[in-house]
């Protein structure tokens, strides 16, 4: 069994958004050589997030304003977390909400996905870089 290995790094200037990280998946899958296996994409930021969806920008904004909902950025006196000094306590529970990784079945070097369903890494206290593991393990 083979185990492979890489960082893929973001820096959104803003603070929040939603990336399809989809191709640069493949291409890590790709160079990995593995084809048959199990793939591991999680963020390694705890105010960020991975996830798989649909790649439909209505469906974006309607995440932007639901989790804005759950746990909205402003008052930041709101968040016990934003006594340590941050502003970021809401970014912490987007992230517990919209998880911290994804595993996707590669078959036939490709990742198994079902219709519509893409890679997103989610930012939710930008400014700053941040990275994402992708470990892939297989044959």
């Amino acid at each position: 069994m083979k185990s492979f290995r890489r960082e893929l790094w973001f820096d959104v200037p803003g603070r929040r958004a939603f990336i399809n990280i989809t191709s640069k998946v493949e291409d890590v899958l790709a160079e990995s050589g593995v084809r048959e296996g199990l793939i591991l994409v999680n963020a390694m930021h705890i105010t960020a997030s991975v996830f798989i969806n649909d790649d439909e920008s209505g469906l974006h904004a309607d995440y932007e304003e639901w989790l804005e909902g759950l746990a909205p950025h402003e008052p930041v006196d709101h968040y016990r977390h934003n006594r340590t000094g941050e502003d970021n306590g809401d970014a912490h529970l987007k992230r517990q909400v919209m998880g911290r990784e994804v595993v996707v079945a590669v078959t036939d070097a490709a990742l198994d996905f079902g219709p519509w369903e893409q890679i997103f890494y989610g930012e939710f206290d930008g400014g700053r870089r941040k990275r994402v593991l992708v470990k892939i393990i297989g044959e």
